[in-house]
């Protein structure tokens, strides 16, 4: 089964720091832009509530990644890329305290996978 969501070794590895300074229950939202700019943000428990509206796409280093429907139909076929860049993202992601921030990526499934997926275009 292919992954709608993945992270690079460095993106897990500042998982695990927040992880560690944070507690184990962590989760990433994919936000669609505004303050927070269009990238993958990392929330304590409470700190966001997903709804109906939103879309569970799996998980990144034990955590569960979600994102809004309207934008996972601009998305659903392509595999999101979770990576790290150095700076300061999202105001209200986990990692800014550390000097770093997620950074998403992106690839085109595959037709094979689209038809794994059940994803039609």
């Amino acid at each position: 089964m292919v992954d709608k969501v993945i992270a690079t070794p460095q993106a897990l590895e500042l998982v695990a720091l927040l992880k560690a300074k944070h507690g184990p229950e962590l989760m990433f939202f994919q936000s669609g832009g505004c303050c927070d700019n269009s990238a993958a943000n990392c929330y304590l428990p409470g700190e966001i509530t997903m709804g109906a509206g939103d879309v569970y796409l799996g998980e990144i280093g034990g955590c569960p990644f979600y994102i809004g429907k309207g934008q996972y139909a601009y998305w659903k076929h392509t595999q999101l890329i979770i990576d790290v860049m150095d700076g300061h993202g999202g105001t209200f992601s986990l990692e800014g305290s550390e000097g770093k921030a997620f950074l998403t990526r992106s690839r085109v499934f595959t037709a094979q996978e689209l038809d794994e997926l059940e994803i039609g275009l």
